[in-house]
């Protein structure tokens, strides 16, 4: 037997692709045809196949798939009532709250696209994005809703529907949940006329007739800096992420097989869901399974992250290297039952061999590592979930992909061999929103998109990253991208030029650690701050700053990062 499976592998390798000599038993190559039309027509069957199962809760409140169907139904004949048309966009700027998924299904399965927003954002950075998708409207969060009024008037959106933590709490009266009412009071002031509350556009009444949507058309602008510059949408059609949520199931049938599978399944829902880690992971694939995802709005308050899992039974857990850290060393965490944990799924960045084994030994499961992109909806490669020990690598390509190793002419290498890690199949994305330059830089003649990662591929097949070819900094699981960054500190007066790199840290993988030349001394490092406080989001701020003389630079003029690192 054993010399059969040798000869299988060597006769796989021979064909170009290795890695299909170590899946896992029964596990088809191709995924085949799509079941679904379109993403609308998945959620909507499972939604009616499982009724009265709990599908996502928060805080204590949840919502039923039934539920969900008939929420999702309202608001999608809102958002038609408004005047918005097949594939216009719709901004969904919310943490993990009940109506996240809610609007998500909304848009989805009216045949509208959703432009997932980090509710974090500066007002010069949702400024962009909104401007740049088109976004004729935006579902926000009032917590947030401070950020949109300060730059409303130079985008497109028309319409703006305003959401509450407490409304889907199922609150009546003056009954008002402890926590709602304590997050209320943080809600600073703002004004945005002609608003709709939330509530309101669900019991507006207006008749639901879905435009006819095809898989061709765009389910999500995935908002990315690509491997360089400013933010860009990468356009994920309905086939894109229908492919990638086959792709997953086939995936995770091998751990259920191998570890049993429940009769439904529990995911912990820490990381964001407009991240496309969590959407694809979590809601979509949990939405297909009829799983329970326990949505966490706040993941670093870890007391209470801790405390929420005390309520549940969970079986299955994406997060990010930063995450398993940060709750391993909790107190109350090392004392939860793991008894039920069938399987951890790392992604987002690097899972550090010390932090996967003390994992294991804590909760008893293997964390499972994978890689993927915005621009591949997301997942590309995933470890076997049946997998006994953590492999260190990024796993093997899933179902229906190809990965190749290609050098700076792109000719591919041998297994071994260093080079960029482009990867083809039907999860790639359609291209960037509006950017046919962009595209046609990381897309290869023959369907291949450049990831911007440097690896190799051994003989197993099995993908290792060992750096990153463009300058992009990663900062826990998010995209960091120096131009921008630069772009804003150089708007400060008193700096004269500005230079951002990656610097390695335990807790969150990368930082950014940014070098200045300054005007003058009075230009203080308070200052500087300060301006990246207003125009940066918390993960893109420079923890550390450096004040220079001047700058290394090539003979033209452009400042070497590589020689500031």
């Amino acid at each position: 037997m054993a010399i059969r499976n040798a000869q299988a592998r060597k006769q796989k390798t021979v064909m170009g692709k290795p890695w299909l000599g170590s899946y896992p038993p029964n596990v088809p190559h191709e995924i085949g045809a799509l079941q679904h039309q379109h993403v609308g027509e998945m959620l909507q069957e499972a939604f009616r196949a499982f009724s009265p199962r709990t599908a996502f809760s928060c805080m204590g409140k949840s919502i039923t798939y039934g539920e969900l169907d008939m929420a999702s139904k309202a608001l999608g004949g809102h958002l038609q009532s408004l005047g918005l048309q097949k594939g216009d966009r719709v901004a969904l700027m919310m943490p993990n709250i009940l109506q996240y998924p809610v609007a998500m299904a909304a848009v989805l399965r009216t045949g509208l696209t959703v432009v997932n927003v980090n509710p974090l954002y500066t007002p010069r950075e949702l400024e962009h994005q909104l401007k740049d998708s088109g976004a004729k409207a935006i579902i926000i969060l009032e917590n947030f809703a401070g950020t949109l009024e300060a730059i409303k008037a130079k985008t497109n959106v028309e319409h703006v529907i305003v959401t509450s933590m407490g409304d889907m709490m199922g609150l009546k009266g003056h009954i008002v949940n402890f926590v709602v009412r304590k997050v209320k009071k943080m809600v600073p002031s703002w004004t945005l006329p002609g608003h709709l509350k939330f509530k309101q556009a669900l019991n507006s009444g207006a008749p639901y007739s879905p435009y006819n949507i095809s898989k061709s058309d765009i389910a999500f602008l995935q908002y990315t800096g690509g491997t360089t510059g400013v933010s860009k949408g990468a356009v994920l059609t309905h086939s894109n992420v229908l492919s990638n949520i086959e792709q997953s199931k086939v995936w995770l049938d091998v751990g259920y097989r191998a570890k049993g599978k429940p009769d439904q399944v529990n995911l912990v829902c820490a990381l964001p869901l407009y991240h496309i880690f969590a959407l694809t992971v979590n809601a979509m694939v949990g939405i297909t399974q009829g799983g329970h995802n326990i949505l966490i709005p706040n993941p670093r308050d870890i007391p209470a992250f801790v405390k929420e899992l005390k309520n549940h039974k969970f079986h299955f857990f994406p997060g990010l290297n930063t995450l398993f850290n940060a709750l391993m060393n909790n107190a109350d965490f090392q004392k939860l039952n793991f008894s039920n944990l069938r399987m951890t799924f790392g992604g987002g960045m690097a899972v550090q061999e010390p932090v996967a084994r003390r994992w294991k030994e804590m909760t008893g499961c293997v964390v499972t590592e994978g890689y993927g992109l915005s621009e591949t909806s997301p997942v590309a490669t995933g470890n076997r979930l049946d997998a006994q020990e953590f492999t260190g690598t990024i796993g093997l390509p899933m179902p229906s992909t190809d990965i190749s190793i290609r050098d700076d002419e792109g000719a591919e290498l041998a297994n071994g061999d260093v080079g960029e890690i482009c990867i083809r199949g039907p999860q790639v994305m359609a291209g960037y929103w509006n950017r046919p330059d962009e595209t046609a830089n990381v897309m290869t003649e023959d369907g291949f998109f450049r990831s911007g990662d440097m690896g190799f591929i051994n003989d197993e097949g099995y993908v290792k990253i060992v750096d990153r070819k463009k300058d992009m900094i990663l900062v826990s699981g998010f995209n960091v991208y120096p131009n921008e960054i630069e772009e804003v500190v150089a708007g400060c007066p008193g700096v004269v030029e500005a230079a951002a790199v990656g610097e390695p840290d335990e807790h969150s993988g990368e930082v950014v650690k940014l070098f200045v030349v300054r005007a003058n001394e009075e230009i203080s490092e308070e200052d500087i701050r300060a301006h990246c406080v207003a125009n940066l989001t918390n993960y893109k701020r420079p923890k550390y700053i450096v004040f220079r003389d001047e700058l290394p630079k090539t003979n033209v003029g452009k400042i070497l990062r590589r020689e500031l690192r």
